[in-house]
């Protein structure tokens, strides 16, 4: 697995305008545009339906490298929220009715301030979901605590684990990551975490290692405990089965091993008419690392900002932003197949 990010290797896919250039150009490999599938179903324009989720990504810099990030994020990537990102974001959550801010990286628990940001939210009376990658609690000594951290907080833990096997986790991961990742899930439970009398929530994502779709997330889920707790004694609430979207280090799979088109194919011929009223970007804001404001995680990686509010944080305006049009290109189609695609899984 290549180490670098594609930033790094000043890859062309790094460009996000190089990007949308490939998505866009769906006439080309023969596919209709997103725009066109919503309008035969009557859902075009795309419209909020109100702001339930404030996801927060507090930085890209990550312990891992993992070969289908659509952050492209790793450790030599620099961009962090500062404090006073984050004091903005506190006010503009303070008097809505936000219930839920989503943390999410990178490694979000490296941000220097990651854990006051947690207190500050939680004191707020908001819940908070953290996306941990599980192998930072073994990285350095001084992220050993964080299942003590979490649950003093009642942080919701929501942890990839793209397989219950070595060799499909490490090869979408990285070397050593199924093991280290295993002990991690063994310490939340240590805690209570993923117990059955326990209400600290532990919930897992698994996204496909190659160009499909992935399977019934009730019977991955019942794969996934039934393995996790007969080959390791491990336990968790819930599996979130999640579609790759075609960007940034995914992209680049597809494209390498030649399956773009094919893949942006299987993703058309699976559009989901109920599932494209359910996309996670009708409920949630996306803020990034320097506080822009996006329709979702996706479009803030291809940084496609809010179209008709303000876009950023300091402006922040709730009327306009729950009331506004959303911003919709070819990867959205990642969305709407099949089971449909969201930050928590299926959504039909």
């Amino acid at each position: 697995m290549n180490l670098a990010t594609l930033k790094r290797q000043n890859h062309n896919l790094a460009d996000t305008n190089r990007q949308i250039s490939i998505l866009d150009d769906h006439e080309g490999i023969g596919i209709p545009s997103f725009q066109e599938k919503l309008e035969t179903i009557g859902l075009f324009p795309l419209k909020s339906t109100g702001i339930d989720i404030f996801q927060v990504n507090v930085g890209k810099m990550c312990n891992q490298v993992c070969k289908h990030c659509h952050v492209d994020a790793g450790p030599d990537r620099q961009e962090i929220m500062t404090r006073d990102t984050m004091m903005q974001i506190l006010d503009a959550i303070g008097g809505t009715d936000v219930k839920t801010v989503d943390l999410t990286g990178g490694a979000p628990e490296m941000n220097p301030e990651f854990r006051w940001f947690v207190e500050q939210i939680t004191e707020m009376g908001k819940s908070v979901i953290v996306r941990c990658n599980l192998t930072i609690i073994l990285a350095n000594p001084k992220y050993h605590d964080l299942p003590d951290f979490f649950k003093k907080h009642q942080v919701n833990v929501v942890s990839s684990l793209p397989y219950f096997a070595a060799r499909r986790t490490d090869a979408q991961r990285g070397e050593g990551v199924f093991e280290k990742s295993i002990k991690a899930l063994q310490m939340l439970n240590e805690v209570g975490y993923g117990m059955s009398d326990s209400d600290l929530k532990l919930d897992l994502v698994y996204n496909p290692s190659g160009a499909f779709l992935p399977g019934d997330q009730a019977e991955l889920e019942q794969q996934f405990k039934q393995k996790l707790l007969e080959g390791y004694n491990v336990q968790f609430n819930e599996l979130y089965a999640i579609t790759n979207l075609p960007i940034s280090r995914f992209l680049d799979y597809l494209i390498t091993s030649e399956n773009y088109e094919d893949y942006m194919h299987e993703l058309v011929n699976a559009f989901n008419p109920a599932a494209a009223g359910g996309v996670m970007c009708r409920n949630t804001l996306s803020i990034s690392w320097d506080g822009y404001l996006y329709d979702c995680d996706f479009n803030q990686m291809l940084d496609l900002k809010l179209e008709d509010a303000p876009v950023h944080i300091s402006n922040f305006d709730l009327t306009a932003t729950n009331e506004r049009t959303i911003r919709i290109s070819q990867h959205c189609f990642g969305c709407t197949a099949g089971a449909g695609s969201s930050c928590g899984g299926a959504t039909t």
